[in-house]
């Protein structure tokens, strides 16, 4: 059966008041949805450009209560919202994407199980949950291997390479003896992501394939389209879809994958998934038809979603830190468009802002 699709006037809620829940409230706004953050963070970025916001804990039950009654729908911007917190507010009202999908990509090893039960390639693998598994762990995934916290880490928080047994012992007691997990190495060629969205009717679209490039382990630029070969672009696309229909996922979903390039040609491997609109997604803002905040606004919505066609060769650099200075630089280039996330303090490794560069 079809969603009933939410009128303009309805009210989005936000949890997580940061530049990605700024983007979706700017998308929201030009369809005449509104967007009420929670968040907090009395500072955050979002507040500027949303509707309403509240202030409160996540684990404020009547906070939460009370948000959930002002609005129509819920999501977030971001993944580590507390199981409790997305209960609660599920109890009231919907919650797109679900608390299952939720909790499939807030636990490492929850997620790569899952993974490979739908057939998608995910490095070797094995939860560590003190000095006593470290030898399984070992025999599973070689050495070197990454060894990695089940949950919270992002931009290289939360993990280390370790190249011999004592390394990684050293590093369970330093990542807190538990909860972790060690994976295989991927020798691989190529770091590449791709952007899905699935509808609340089922339908599903795919952006075309992205390149990332790190550095200091913080994506820095993805390139549109990727340096890979035509039956690669399928590949990622149709993985994809096969997770986000396997999920029953509502939203915008990021699938982060390696390539591998060896004797019989390329293939991926799924990294990690992110259940929210996507750092690597920022070209679509310039450089497709529909950007993944629109789209992100139109799943939980109950619209269709928009075209995911990319309109041209796009180019999405991050601003770190004080790269966001250089404003007047960037504004004076006429094939840039800057997207700046308002916030006052420039600090290193800090997202501050991106920048796209089309060709058409």
């Amino acid at each position: 059966m079809k969603p009933e699709a939410l009128p303009p006037g309805s009210v989005i809620g936000m949890l997580g008041g940061g530049q990605l829940g700024r983007m979706m409230a700017l998308a929201a706004a030009r369809l005449g949805l509104r967007v009420h953050v929670y968040c907090p963070d009395p500072a955050s970025p979002a507040f500027e450009v949303a509707a309403a916001h509240t202030v409160a804990a996540y684990d404020d039950a009547a906070a939460l209560a009370a948000f959930a009654e002002a609005v129509d729908v819920v999501t977030y911007e971001f993944e580590n919202v507390p199981a409790a917190t997305a209960a609660v507010l599920a109890a009231h009202r919907p919650l797109f994407p679900d608390a299952h999908a939720l909790a499939t990509a807030q636990d490492r090893v929850a997620e790569k199980t899952f993974l490979r039960a739908a057939g998608v390639a995910v490095a070797d693998f094995h939860a560590i949950d003190g000095v006593g598994d470290v030898d399984a762990a070992i025999a599973t995934c070689g050495l070197p291997a990454i060894l990695k916290t089940r949950r919270f880490g992002y931009d290289g928080k939360g993990q280390a390479k370790v190249a011999t047994r004592d390394n990684l012992v050293a590093a369970v007691a330093a990542l807190g003896g538990r909860d972790l997990v060690l994976e295989r190495l991927v020798p691989f060629a190529l770091e590449l992501s791709a952007i899905v969205v699935r509808g609340a009717a089922g339908d599903v679209a795919v952006y075309d394939v992205g390149e990332n490039r790190h550095e200091n382990h913080i994506l820095k630029e993805t390139v549109v389209p990727a340096r890979v070969a035509p039956e690669t672009r399928a590949a990622a696309d149709a993985l994809g879809r096969r997770i986000a229909e396997r999920l029953g996922y509502v939203g915008v979903l990021g699938v982060e994958m390696f390539l591998v390039r060896d004797e019989a040609g390329e293939r991926l491997v799924v990294n990690e998934l992110a259940p929210r609109v996507h750092n690597s997604g920022h070209w679509t803002e310039d450089g497709a038809v529909t950007s993944q905040f629109e789209n992100h606004v139109r799943a939980v919505a109950g619209w269709p979603i928009g075209s995911t066609a990319r309109t041209g060769d796009t180019v999405m650099e991050n601003l770190i830190g004080d790269e966001a200075a250089d404003w007047l630089a960037i504004v004076s280039d006429p094939d840039a468009r800057l997207h700046l996330y308002g916030k006052t303090e420039a600090r290193p490794g800090r997202k501050m802002g991106h920048v796209n560069r089309v060709r058409r």
